[in-house]
């Protein structure tokens, strides 16, 4: 099998990127350093790409090393054979390696292997071969013993033997799986029609296994798992039975009858629940994969989102019974205050409530109200509202605040981390802070949380749960490295993420720091307990040293480019120090922005995708990717689902999207849904390609649902 080239096909890239790639890997550098140091050997791969290519490599690497397995322990019970090593080679996938070994599998005691044990192996091999002129009761009645009774029980018993071989055959369930894919249809039913569930659509519905999209394979599943679904797959039986008999069966008479009567017992008791089983398996593999891409671009999305700056931010968790929490955070994320109001149900103190919450606005000049979307966010979004439009009209002042995604502050306010970070302030406090935090600096704030409480994408909870953790670790990891970390102010949890840095080693970094002092170069992170070379190599490009003693570590030169970095500035009659002078940097992008790239690489020495990166970060030192990313919509009043009315056009933030369209927060409780067929007036293939979290977006109500308060959205002709 080769590995290369089968992923460079499948990725549609070329091989030498593949082989560059693997060897790379190999050699221990990690995604995010291979994606942004080594584009002159992968061809300029991106991220994405890579971490696909690195799961791909990871599975044929596995699918190689069971191949190994299989023969030799077919080898072992001295049944190997050229015709098995063809097999071998050309199987692709770990199901059709395991269909290939199936016949020689140990297995427990099945009705097959008593029958050989019986001796009646030689009896069904003489029903098979269909030749001998005795009848088959001539020949059966030489197998009766103690064990074997009667002519009927060795007869039964061969036939057994017979249908075990069917089922084993992997031809035969190579072509069987095929005609599932063809023509199979899932088809659900109520398991008790008069209840009502989320899964009514689903109650008499079919759908064809080639056709059936993601999400409802995953909605199928939990309804069945819920029981409130019963689910099977409906095939055209008789074609594969006839598909078996047609190869099997060569003469006519007793022993093809026999033969027959063994296919079709095969084909209910062992081959249709077992490729019944196989087939729903695979499907929600797929389904499970589509779903964590989807996740995984939306919590990529997410923690990508732009940052809201040099603000003080009062944070404010919605609740009913035990109250709303506040936290009012500085610009450097300092906690300054702390309380709890009770504007909701029971108590409805909102007169007690706007004076605690004035006070605080007043006393530490508080420019943004950031508000958990749970439990209580609608009147809490009412409350706040009001009063800061009763403190406009007294004093003029202009606050604003934003919904904010609370999703997995509950988890992080109990967490080690939150109890270290604030040992002295309440479990319920510690929310408030995260949601705060959350609009300041989403990245910073998202990764202290397992991703898969970020309660974005659909049924995260259904599929497998390893591969999902493993596929948003990347994703974490990538969105980090993407933005970079101040050496100085990140806190373990987000070093942790930085390429070549573990969690021990990002603990140590803080240790070094808390007793040395701040870093002043990048290459002090050397003298850190286990941070050897191959780790600096790795992360060094990644983390910042703002006010430190080169000025090249604020942007993401990689310290092996330094020289050439220099070298280019001295070209145009500049250093390393002046990209901290404005005025100078004015210069510094207009002289490097009319270079003959491909020429001053040869001249330099250095290839052109590598320039092009350095130019980039010498022309915007400290720059912040996400800067480029819509800012949260900020508002000062509040919009009711009673004033809906459709036909009404509105800005609406994407706060989720599916496989099957894309919701969006308009300011009311609950936010709309945009259907894949209202994104464009263009066929949509996924509604990632035409929205990302965090988009703003125009949308105009098609329908207004009051009863179950659901609202339907278009993006079209606006």
């Amino acid at each position: 099998m080769n590995i290369t080239n089968i992923i460079a096909n499948e990725l549609n890239i070329k091989e030498y990127q593949v082989e560059k790639t693997i060897n790379l890997i190999d050699e221990g550098n990690t995604i995010p350093f291979i994606a942004r140091y080594r584009k002159e050997v992968t061809g300029n791969l991106s991220d994405e790409v890579l971490r696909n290519l690195d799961e791909r490599l990871t599975y044929l690497r596995n699918l190689e090393k069971r191949k190994e397995e299989v023969k030799t322990s077919i080898e072992n019970q001295g049944k190997w054979t050229e015709e098995i090593g063809a097999d071998l080679e050309k199987a692709l996938t770990l199901a059709e390696v395991e269909d290939i070994y199936r016949p020689y599998k140990q297995k427990k005691k099945t009705r097959a292997i008593i029958a050989k044990q019986k001796g009646l192996e030689p009896l069904s091999q003489n029903i098979l071969e269909q030749k001998d002129s005795q009848s088959v009761n001539e020949i059966a009645k030489t197998f009766i013993t103690e064990e074997v009774k009667s002519i009927e029980d060795a007869i039964s018993g061969a036939k057994d033997i017979i249908a075990e071989i069917v089922s084993d055959d992997p031809y035969f369930r190579k072509k069987i799986k095929s005609l599932y894919y063809r023509e199979g249809i899932i088809d659900s039913t109520a398991t008790k029609p008069e209840e009502k569930s989320p899964y009514e659509m689903y109650y008499e519905f079919n759908e064809k296994i080639s056709t059936i999209p993601s999400h409802r394979i995953l909605a199928i599943n939990r309804g069945e798992k819920e029981e409130f679904l019963k689910v099977k797959i409906s095939k055209n039986e008789q074609k594969i039975i006839e598909l078996i008999c047609n190869k099997m069966i060569t003469s006519q008479g007793e022993r093809a009858n026999i033969i027959k009567e063994a296919i079709e017992d095969s084909w209910q008791r062992l081959i249709e629940p077992s490729i019944d089983r196989e087939i729903r398996s695979d499907l929600t593999e797929k389904a499970d994969k589509q779903a964590i891409s989807v996740f995984g671009k939306n919590a990529k999305q997410l923690l990508l989102g732009a940052p809201l700056k040099g603000l003080t931010v009062l944070g404010f968790d919605p609740a009913y019974r035990t109250g709303c929490k506040l936290a009012v955070i500085d610009e450097t994320g300092k906690v300054l205050d702390t309380g709890v109001v009770y504007p909701t149900e029971p108590q409805n103190d909102i007169e007690g409530a706007k004076k605690e919450l004035t006070r605080l606005i007043v006393k530490d000049n508080i420019n943004m109200i950031a508000i958990g979307n749970g439990t209580a966010s609608r009147e809490s979004e009412i409350f706040v509202s009001d009063t800061i439009k009763e403190l406009k009209g007294k004093t003029g002042m202009e606050v604003y605040y934003t919904i904010v995604s609370e999703a997995g502050a509950s988890v992080y306010s109990a967490s080690k981390l939150a109890s270290e970070e604030y040992p002295d302030l309440n479990v319920s406090l510690r929310g408030a802070i995260s949601i705060a935090r959350r609009l300041q600096d989403p990245l910073a704030e998202f990764v202290k949380i397992d991703p898969k409480a970020i309660g974005i994408g659909q049924y995260q909870h259904d599929v497998d749960q390893k591969q999902l953790s493993e596929s948003l670790s990347g994703v974490v990891e990538d969105a980090v490295n993407e933005v970079g970390v101040d050496l100085n102010t990140a806190t373990s949890s987000l070093l942790s993420y930085v390429s070549g840095i573990n969690s021990g080693i990002a603990k140590n970094i803080v240790k070094y720091r808390d007793e040395n002092g701040k870093f002043t170069e990048r290459k002090q992170l050397l003298k850190v307990p286990k941070l050897g070379k191959s780790a600096f190599e790795q992360c060094a490009g990644f983390v910042r040293i703002s006010d430190g003693k080169n000025p090249l570590e604020i942007t993401a030169v990689h310290p092996e480019s330094y020289e050439i970095a220099e070298k280019l500035l001295k070209s145009i009659n500049h250093n390393k120090e002046d990209i901290l002078d404005k005025e100078k940097l004015k210069d510094i992008k207009t002289k490097l922005s009319s270079l003959n790239v491909s020429k001053t690489a040869k001249e330099l020495e250095v290839g052109e995708m590598t320039l092009r990166d350095i130019i980039s970060e010498l022309s915007k030192p400290g720059r912040d990717p996400r800067e480029d990313m819509p800012k949260p919509i900020l508002r000062n009043d509040v919009l009711k689902f009673e004033d809906l009315k459709e036909n009404m056009v509105l800005t609406g933030t994407v706060r989720n999207i599916t496989d099957f369209g894309a919701f969006v927060d308009i300011g009311v409780k609950h936010d709309g849904l945009v259907h894949i067929s209202e994104m464009s007036d263009k066929f949509v293939r996924k509604p990632t390609d035409i929205v990302s979290i965090g988009d703003i977006v125009k949308v105009k109500v098609i329908g207004i649902d009051f009863e179950k308060q659901k609202v339907k959205l278009t993006m079209k002709n606006l």
